[in-house]
């Protein structure tokens, strides 16, 4: 595994240095120094340089370089992820901007988060709040320390996402499904591109160590289920996890269950690729009079949700020629006007109502070029949000809660469709 970290500036010299194998010494720095920072390799190379038969991996903060070394054939993505924590960790107890004074201010502290977070080579607690309860530049009060029968399961990582002891007056989860819509449509109207991906946040206030289990409308699981009124499901793909969810009974059966943290956490990620219902359906036409200068460009768009939704901060970008002197835009509702510096029609629409149509009409002159040089068109780039709908079909079925206590919960859900990439050619 890892060998040793080193922490230099961007000259090169050493600010800190933890060997936890024998296998390189701080000699292999300077090899560092040569080949990578002076050669000034950084932002134009990969950030995992062979020197001599040992392995550099590293990143930067500000002007500081934070690098691994090893000569063991390790997986670099779990190398880049202990040094991404390290710096969050750094973050939490010198500051967002923390710089090579306040490294040099507190080597007693570096130093302890060295040895608590990794052990002869091998990442070990990296959770912010349980390295808090322990280390404090010496400043701990009494009250906030740990009983000692709690020690050994916080440090080992039990369940180091969320301390026993907290107490709310009301019990609440709040449920934000954060959907991102992507669509590339080709000028004959075939869909060339369409998915969703998807977040799902949470907001938990919850007293003691509870028990969730969260259910989706996935397909898989409503196949199993014997009741003859089931609604279809929707097939649900590269599901990601928060590390509190218990994979094991994923894996199984398709229950996500997890002790919850407290507060905000991104519970899980997801990708829908079949049977999406598309927010805004957007028809172009677009005549070119080249030899009078000239370009029309009409434009229907279509919101295909319920009338008792509404879209909001609608965008619609459409490109126009880069030799465009003057445009005339009519629109049914909304703003649109010519941005040059966008070289685009941008139609805004702060409020659209569901199952609605609007039109766009817009003569454009063009001023005269001594080449006739084809106009390679872009596409158009469309901007929304519509609350309380989801473009998969994806919604939660329920979420339950386990406490030994037996009290009551409050869930609140909200759904958000976004756009993402929502481009159509003309």
């Amino acid at each position: 595994m890892i060998s040793m970290i080193l922490i230099l500036n961007h000259k090169g010299d050493i600010m800190i240095s933890r060997q936890y194998r024998d296998d390189v010494s701080r000699a292999a720095a300077d090899s560092f120094r040569l080949q990578v920072i002076a050669a000034k390799e950084t932002g134009s190379q990969a950030p995992v340089k062979r020197i001599e038969n040992c392995s550099f991996l590293y990143t930067r903060h500000l002007n500081m370089y934070f690098v691994a070394l090893t000569r063991s054939n390790v997986n670099p993505a779990l190398v880049f992820e202990y040094l991404f924590q390290k710096i969050r960790i750094l973050k939490a107890y010198l500051g967002e901007e923390f710089d090579e004074n306040s490294m040099r201010n507190n080597m007693t502290l570096i130093y302890e988060l060295m040895d608590e977070t990794m052990d002869f080579g091998y990442p070990q607690n990296c959770a912010v709040d349980v390295l808090r309860l322990y280390i404090n530049l010496g400043n701990i009060r009494q009250q906030d320390e740990p009983d000692a029968s709690q020690l050994t399961s916080q440090i080992t990582g039990a369940i180091d996402w969320r301390r026993e002891g907290i107490r709310h007056k009301k019990n609440e989860v709040y449920i934000d499904v954060l959907e991102s819509v992507n669509l590339l449509m080709s000028s004959t109207g075939n869909v060339l591109r369409n998915e969703v991906t998807a977040q799902v946040q949470m907001n938990t206030k919850l007293t003691g160590m509870p028990e969730c289990k969260f259910g989706l409308n996935d397909k898989l699981v409503i196949e199993k289920e014997t009741n003859q009124n089931r609604k279809p499901g929707v097939e649900i793909d590269d599901c990601t996890f928060h590390r509190c969810v218990r994979l094991g009974k994923f894996d199984a059966d398709r229950t996500i269950t997890f002790i919850p943290p407290d507060g905000e956490f991104e519970l899980m990620r997801y990708r829908v690729t079949d049977n999406i219902n598309l927010p805004f359906r957007i028809i172009p036409a677009v005549r070119e009079l080249m030899d009078q200068n000239k370009v029309s460009i009409n434009l229907k768009v279509i919101a295909q949700f319920a009338s008792t939704l509404f879209a909001t901060h609608v965008v619609v970008k459409i490109p126009v020629p880069k030799n465009t002197a003057k445009t005339k835009i009519k629109t049914s509702f909304g703003r649109a006007k010519y941005e040059p510096e966008q070289q685009a029609i941008v139609w805004r629409v702060k409020r659209f109502p569901g199952k609605s149509e609007c039109m766009l009409g817009a003569d454009i002159d063009l001023m005269p070029t001594t080449r006739n040089k084809a106009w390679v068109k872009p596409p158009i780039n469309v901007e929304f949000q519509v609350p309380m709908f989801t473009a998969s079909g994806v919604n939660v079925r329920f979420l339950r809660v386990y406490d030994k206590s037996g009290y009551t919960t409050n869930r609140w859900v909200r759904y958000i469709t976004k756009a993402g990439g929502y481009q159509i050619r003309i």
